[in-house]
């Protein structure tokens, strides 16, 4: 009852309730909430270090800043944000200036990759088969999942397309261009039940056993250590959960080694039944989605931890 009544009187305030309804849509960090709400950082920080104490709120580090986000077992303020008016003027004018820092963030975020010749949209640029690969992730998954994490999510299009699939998802990436996108893709599209943050794909600061799947598309190739970023992927995996790997088969492209910097010219079935293998998964299924390179779809299970160590 302590813990109720102290979320309770944490949530009880006007501008911690904008807070709040800001970050139900969205992650920010407090630049943007001072931008937005035209308060004084020093006043800001003090809201969110009492929302966060009181567990409505989570703080996810990212470089030299800190984001916002509700987190995911965050019920309660979602009962409460249910009960407030959608048409009340303030909130509207809050939502508004979200919409306008959004855009303007992905406006820079582009600018900046433009700049650096960053090739970002790696599937456009390789023509793969984009629709026929995300047709088949979504006949690969469970109609429902509680939990998702897609790790090197880049500008949160799987996100966006897995979105319909999961009460939650996380995406991880380490370039904060990256997350730049992807933020003010999921905010356009209004997907509120989806977040991203900063995270090395080989140490994720995420628990064991948290999520029911998990995918890594078209990572594996720029990875220095495959078989360790699986093993990393099918840690945070419930025993029983799926994971999800989307690369490029085996080809003799060497331009892609050097123009595009791939470790890994693709990989076969058996490099990946090994990996996975040894990750305490199993591998269920590989199909094949054809286009100018050939691209591979593994289907993997993480096994009970009996069961894992049992068969090593």
């Amino acid at each position: 009852m302590e813990d109720l009544l102290a979320q309770l009187r944490a949530a009880a305030e006007p501008t911690r309730l904008r807070l709040l309804s800001l970050c139900a849509r969205g992650s920010f960090c407090v630049s943007d909430l001072c931008s937005i709400l035209g308060q004084s950082q020093p006043r800001l920080s003090r809201h969110l270090k009492l929302l966060v104490e009181a567990g409505l709120l989570e703080r996810m580090p990212e470089g030299a800043n800190v984001f916002f986000q509700l987190p995911s077992d965050a019920d309660l303020v979602r009962q409460i944000l249910a009960r407030l008016p959608e048409e009340d003027p303030l909130l509207a004018s809050d939502r508004r200036a979200a919409a306008r820092l959004a855009a303007e963030r992905a406006r820079v975020a582009s600018d900046a990759f433009r700049r650096h010749g960053a090739d970002w949209d790696e599937m456009r640029a390789l023509e793969l088969p984009a629709a026929a690969i995300e047709a088949a992730l979504l006949e690969a998954l469970p109609a429902q999942l509680d939990r998702l994490v897609d790790i090197g999510s880049g500008t949160g299009r799987l996100l966006e397309v897995l979105a319909g699939r999961c009460a939650s998802a996380l995406g991880v990436d380490a370039s904060r261009e990256m997350l730049a996108l992807a933020r003010a893709r999921l905010s356009e599209r209004g997907l509120n039940h989806c977040a991203v943050r900063q995270a090395d794909m080989y140490r994720l600061p995420l628990p064991d056993s948290a999520f029911d799947a998990a995918t890594l598309q078209m990572v594996l190739h720029y990875a220095e250590d495959p078989a360790a970023a699986l093993a990393e992927a099918a840690r945070v995996l419930k025993p029983d959960g799926s994971l999800l790997v989307v690369d490029l088969a085996p080809h003799a492209r060497a331009d892609l080694l050097g123009r595009h910097a791939h470790r890994w010219p693709g990989f076969d079935d058996a490099q990946l039944a090994g990996w996975l293998g040894a990750a305490g998964c199993a591998l269920r299924s590989a199909r094949s989605i054809d286009g100018p390179l050939a691209v591979r779809l593994w289907v993997a299970q993480r096994q009970p931890a009996s069961l894992s160590v049992s068969t090593r």
